[in-house]
């Protein structure tokens, strides 16, 4: 009956060593295994405590939302890509609207972000699309 708990405590430190919620579920499903030894239940009520407990917390999560992954569009979010917001020079413009201009030491091809003039000048990064630079003016043109 105490292996139950044993087995819960080896499901914490796994929790604690990766960060999901999966084996805290099964912890959880694991003492309520426990709890059931305790009051006298079989071996197979035992199993199937657990295994109802964890899908019921399984199922608790993923209503509420818990578990959603939360997409990041990295080629726009400042907080994953540090170059969003970093400003380079243009010298000029070709017919297409796309431009190489120097940044972190290499020639990058640039490109205008929709809705966007392209004059020579100074430009912010908006959003990285594969090895292309998306240019905003950092001084808005009317």
């Amino acid at each position: 009956m105490w292996f139950w708990f044993g087995f819960a405590v080896l499901a914490l430190i796994g929790e604690v060593l990766t960060g999901t919620f999966y084996l805290l579920l099964f912890a959880l499903g694991l003492a309520a295994g426990g709890v059931a030894a305790l009051l006298g239940s079989e071996l197979a009520w035992q199993i199937i405590t657990v295994a109802v407990i964890t899908a019921m917390g399984l199922w608790v999560l993923r209503r509420s939302g818990v578990l959603k992954k939360r997409e990041v569009n990295a080629a726009r979010n400042a907080d994953v890509n540090l170059d969003i917001g970093q400003s380079v020079e243009v010298e000029a413009w070709t017919e297409n609207l796309t431009a190489r201009v120097w940044y972190r030491g290499a020639y990058w091809q640039a490109s205008l972000a929709h809705g966007t003039q392209g004059h020579p000048g100074s430009y912010r990064i908006v959003e990285i699309q594969g090895s292309t630079l998306l240019l905003e003016p950092l001084v808005p043109t009317h």
